[in-house]
């Protein structure tokens, strides 16, 4: 770029240009010209390869051609779009000066400063989801984090105390900005991620964080937000909230409090189970065929978010817990009643947040207006709730009916989108706007008699009145009738088959009507502004009311869904354990095509770890999510899918499902297994539960097999956790022989022939067999690599079954062999295995085996 501080070798516009590119120099200025925003120099080429848009030039400044590129003012709103989902940051600068008094360029200033973590346009928003703008600190190997939805103004901090918990808390957040100290260690943890703004340490200083934080709540300390002694979230949020005023450049009031968030009230979920459970995201990155996609069908879009951060954030807190259970049952009567007025209250939380900053739209205030017209009738069915907690909430729910009526005499019915429209004040609400508005209604009166009048006073037929915002009014004449106009007309301009002239009374009309404009307009624009005056008074109890009625939105869904779906109020209580009776997969039941097969869990401390085996897509992995799924639910206060559910305490759950390379970070498919395996056998206590899919699966037999009895061994006897393991390795099975609190159950299949039918039943012992070769050859495996594949089994297994030092004479190959196969083969040296079925090759294997033990 252009070195801004050779500004004498420019020209006068754009010295002003550089100057205001100086102040934000890593961020995009859109800069106001006339009708359109305009980027220059290395701005306009990053913004033409962005948004696709075309670079040109724009003369010479300093000698050299000046690249631009520009988008209408009016379309602004979907290129900012683009921009902040690219994670870009985009300063607006507009024309604040008047033309006609301005020496040299209108004088301009950047008005707004638009970011991904800070917008509240309802254009750039995904709606059904939190737009959040965190910071990071770091101090040795803890860590400091602070994030705001300033969308809502929900201020949360927390501290954690190693990189797992700090990558799980940033996964589960997903911030859309994310601000860092400019010597921050592990940027590895967030890399990838859009949205990064790279902060000066002097931002993150304690003391200026609390005096900012102070200043924003007007309190004298922090001790009653119970944040004070923690000083690494402080320096975050100090950041994260002088970010936010610079940015906005208006006050923040709807920013009201700071809360910090304990990890020991909620289970912790870390970032490889949040991918496993597919709680909002499925494992493709998308949102369909997830745990949210069942369960979220809130008729607000604040409703819907507070969901989401439900499933993402399960509660230990039992009252809590029991709180919500209890509204659930209550609503069960009254939720397709409460339903349409709830989705009349539309998306109240954004809107206030607009409205404290001063950025609220007509129509925002036409929806304020319509959710509040709808608080009478959703009282009313409230009152004929006898839950205690729906009661809390209706309490929290204010009425507003001088807002109301105060909303319905100032705007009107359906306003246009912006204010500097007009039209947007009611009329009758203001008498001397209502005065300007008749002088410049009763224009097209008085247009209509003069046209009439001079035509026919000067007998000419293709006389016409017109405007246009160049010429202002006009009396228009066909070519050839020209020759017979007044000498009173002055010509004003000629087009092809037409003259356009003005007299004295038409200016002077003009002038009287552009002036009766430009006042009802100022006058509009006044009355808006104090519209806001008299509106944030009240903000605190909007904001109470709206984060009332969303909950009672995801209240009312979750007994809309308990009903619809056949889910049953689980119990918590103080006892370890899980018992769980005919329980199902919440997603995986709505997707298939036929019936799920329902299956039991039992927990206890006496049966704490459950060797799971069976066949490949036999309902393993199933079974195990589904277990997890039922206990999440249970903890966000949900009904649960199954005929009954009793949950003990649960402090964290971890799962160890699958398993793919991390290529980016340099990791095999058995290293991403084993950092995983590391991280719930280092954090796993007696209260959690874990799953444990196919540990070991990505390294050689004898190392796989190992590992996976040594974890197991591990989860039930020292950590004590409640443990579904799942494995392909038979020998594990021999586990619960010698280990209290180790069980075997296995997933039911029936084999015939060469085909497999999988029962999808749970039952208590291990597994009968393995049906690998069955499972391939449904697959769609070839029939020969199958045959194949069947006598490198037998003879791999035989192989195995012998010591070094010993062989089996020919005597005892004829015993066994007689046994197993047909009379006609007498030795193995005869033996054909493409002759045998599965179950013959199995059985010949298990007599061989027997014979040498």
């Amino acid at each position: 770029m252009t070195n801004p501080q050779n500004f004498a070798s420019h020209t006068p516009m754009m010295q002003q240009y550089l100057r205001l590119k100086a102040q934000h120099a890593d961020i995009l200025l859109f800069y106001r010209m006339g009708d359109f925003y305009e980027l220059f120099f290395d701005d306009a080429k990053k913004a033409a390869q962005l948004l696709d848009i075309s670079l040109t030039k724009r003369g010479q400044s300093a000698g050299q051609p000046i690249p631009m590129a520009g988008v209408p003012h009016h379309a602004v709103e979907s290129y900012l779009a683009k921009l902040v989902q690219l994670g870009e940051s985009v300063a607006i600068c507009e024309q604040v000066g008047d033309p006609a008094t301005s020496k040299g360029p209108v004088e301009r200033k950047v008005v707004r400063i638009v970011t991904p973590g800070t917008v509240t346009d309802e254009a750039l928003l995904q709606e059904r989801q939190d737009n959040l703008l965190a910071a990071i600190w770091q101090e040795d190997h803890r860590y400091g984090y602070a994030t705001l939805d300033i969308t809502s103004g929900r201020f949360i901090i927390s501290e954690m105390a190693d990189i797992t918990t700090i990558s799980a808390e940033l996964q589960r957040t997903r911030p859309a900005e994310l601000l860092y100290p400019e010597n921050f260690v592990n940027v590895a943890l967030f890399e990838n991620n859009k949205g990064l703004r790279r902060r000066p340490l002097w931002e993150f200083e304690l003391d200026t964080a609390k005096q900012q934080l102070n200043l924003q709540f007007g309190t004298q300390d922090l001790m009653g937000f119970g944040v004070e002694k923690a000083t690494l979230a402080l320096r975050a949020a100090g950041c994260l909230l002088q970010y936010v005023k610079d940015t906005q450049r208006t006050a923040l009031p709807h920013i009201r409090s700071i809360t910090m968030e304990q990890q020991k009230e909620t289970i912790i979920l870390d970032a490889a189970t949040r991918r496993n459970l597919e709680l909002t995201q499925n494992l493709s990155g998308g949102s369909e065929n997830t745990v949210a996609a069942i369960l979220d069908q809130c008729v607000t879009p604040m409703g819907s978010r507070m969901l989401k951060r439900w499933l993402h954030t399960p509660l230990r807190n039992l009252d809590s817990l029991l709180n919500r259970q209890q509204a659930i049952a209550g609503l069960q009567a009254y939720h397709f009643e409460l339903q349409p007025f709830l989705r009349q209250i539309g998306d109240l939380e954004r809107i206030l947040a607009r409205l404290a900053l001063r950025s609220a739209r007509p129509r925002d205030l036409v929806r304020m207006r319509h959710a509040f017209q709808q608080f009478a009738d959703i009282h009313a069915i409230l009152d004929k709730i006898e839950s205690p907690y729906v009661k809390n909430l209706q309490s929290r729910v204010s009425t507003f009916t001088s807002l109301q009526t105060l909303l319905e005499e100032a705007i009107v019915d359906t306003p246009p989108v912006l204010v500097r429209d007009g039209g947007v004040i009611a009329t009758g609400y203001h008498s001397e706007l209502d005065e300007w508005r008749a002088l410049a209604a009763g224009a097209n009166d008085y247009l209509e008699k003069l046209e009439l009048r001079e035509k026919e006073k000067l007998g000419i037929d293709s006389l016409k009145v017109g405007f246009n915002a160049v010429h202002g009014y006009y009396l228009q004449v066909s070519r050839g009738q020209s020759h017979r106009v007044p000498i009173h007309y002055v010509r004003r301009q000629t087009l092809k088959n037409a003259e356009r002239y003005i007299i004295p009374e038409l200016k002077e009309y003009e002038d009287k009507v552009l002036t009766s404009k430009s006042k009802a307009l100022a006058i509009e624009k006044k009355l808006y502004e104090e519209l806001f005056d008299l509106l944030l008074p009240h903000l605190s109890a909007l904001q109470t009311s709206a984060e009332a009625l969303a909950e009672l939105d995801v209240l009312n869904n979750l007994a809309e869904r308990a009903e619809t779906l056949d889910y049953r109020c689980p119990i918590l209580n103080e006892r370890p354990g899980i018992e769980i009776v005919a329980g199902r997969h919440p997603v995986v039941e709505q997707v298939l095509s036929e019936p799920f097969i329902s299956n039991p869990l039992d927990l206890s401390p006496q049966r704490r770890l459950l060797i799971i085996t069976g066949p490949n897509m036999g309902g393993k992995s199933t079974y195990m999510r589904q277990a997890a799924l039922i206990t999440l639910l249970a903890y966000i206060g949900s009904f649960v899918p199954a005929e009954k559910a009793i949950i003990g305490p649960i402090d964290r759950i971890f799962t160890r499902v699958g398993a793919s390379d991390d290529l980016a970070a340099g990791r095999s498919t058995f290293m991403v297994e084993m950092i995983e395996t590391a991280n719930i056998l280092h954090n796993a206590t007696e209260q959690s539960l874990v799953l444990m899919d196919e540990i070991g699966r990505g390294t050689s037999t004898y190392d796989g097999l190992s590992l996976a009895w040594a974890c197991a061994e591990n989860l039930v006897s020292q950590i004590k956790a409640m443990t579904l393991f799942a494995t392909h390795y038979f020998e594990l099975t021999n586990l619960a022989e010698k280990q209290e609190g180790a069980v075997n159950i296995h997933l039911d299949a029936i084999e015939h022939d060469d085909t497999i039918a999988f029962m999808h039943n749970v039952q208590e012992g291990a597994a009968s067999k393995s049906y690998g070769l069955a499972v391939a050859s449904l697959a769609g495996v070839p029939a020969k690599v199958i045959q194949r594949a069947k006598q490198k089994l037998i003879e791999l297994e035989m192989l195995s079954t012998l010591p070094a030092n010993k062989s089996i004479d020919n005597s005892q190959r004829a015993k066994v062999v007689e046994k197993t196969i047909p009379p006609a083969i007498k030795t193995l040296e005869e033996l054909n295995p493409d002759a045998l079925t599965p179950r013959q090759a199995l059985e010949l294997i298990y007599r061989l085996k027997e014979m040498v033990k």
